[in-house]
């Protein structure tokens, strides 16, 4: 399949099957046609050749050479495939549209340090789960790992300690390089509240800024209610491309927790 859209992948060639596709022709009236030199329309129809799309019927002093539609009809259903997945999965795409003009707006305002401090986030979600499995993966290591982080990173360190002053890391990497945030818990009552600071880090470990973030757990009818608020301090001009995917993100990956809840539960 791929050789196949190689070879249509040229102008000249496409061109030529278009042709073919009418009727038969020969090399001549191929190269008149396409305004080439006849040795050149005869290479690309051996490329054509070679790859099944045509075939070739030697008629005395004459070659004509006709299209095969199978090769087509395979390279069709690819690409509807493709189409399928692709419309399927549009809602990565609008992700993306969404951060790029957040990054646009947070820019325009990011004129000095201290730009974005104050700014606040909610979040609620209904988990199909207990309040202990709900706190359970936010504080147990590898059930963290297991969903805070988008899926195209890797996981190097996750650990929130769910006691006053433990430990609050989110440590990953991807091929662009790696991400690091580190805190302090600063109350945690299980299985109902717990509340840290996270600082995102630069690759000296200085601060691009803090997000202090409080959670409360709640029994609800179907699950869990969580309710997660989030508040910037220590700004820096330079975290304009972390702070403007906090809504996007954290929808993300409280999308991964619910997700990770109720195959577990299946």
């Amino acid at each position: 399949m791929e050789q196949i859209a190689a070879a249509l992948g040229d102008g000249a060639r496409w061109r030529l099957v278009e042709l073919l596709a009418e009727r038969p022709r020969s090399v001549g009236e191929l190269a008149e046609l396409t305004g080439l030199r006849q040795p050149q329309t005869t290479k690309h129809l051996q490329t054509l050749a070679r790859v099944g799309l045509v075939t070739v019927f030697p008629l005395g002093q004459r070659r004509v050479y006709a299209v095969e539609a199978g090769p087509l009809k395979d390279l069709e259903g690819r690409l509807r495939t493709l189409s399928t997945t692709i419309e399927a999965n549009a809602g990565e795409r609008d992700v993306l549209t969404r951060y790029q003009a957040a990054i646009g707006a947070d820019t325009e305002a990011a004129k000095q340090d201290r730009w974005a401090d104050g700014r606040a986030f909610s979040f609620d979600r209904l988990l199909a789960a207990s309040r202990n499995d709900v706190w359970r993966h936010w504080t147990e290591p590898a059930l963290l790992a297991s969903w805070w982080a988008p899926p195209s990173m890797t996981v190097t360190d996750c650990v929130i300690e769910p006691w006053t002053g433990g430990r609050a890391v989110l440590d990953y990497r991807d091929a662009e390089g790696r991400y690091r945030s580190a805190g302090e818990v600063r109350a945690a009552t299980e299985p109902e509240h717990l509340e840290f600071d996270l600082s995102v880090l630069d690759p000296k470990g200085d601060t691009f800024f803090t997000g202090h973030y409080d959670l409360h757990f709640t029994e609800a009818p179907g699950g869990t209610r969580l309710r997660l608020d989030l508040r910037i301090t220590e700004t820096t001009v330079e975290a304009v491309p972390f702070i403007a995917g906090i809504e996007t993100g954290w929808g993300q990956v409280l999308d991964n927790l619910a997700t990770t809840l109720t195959q577990e539960k299946d």
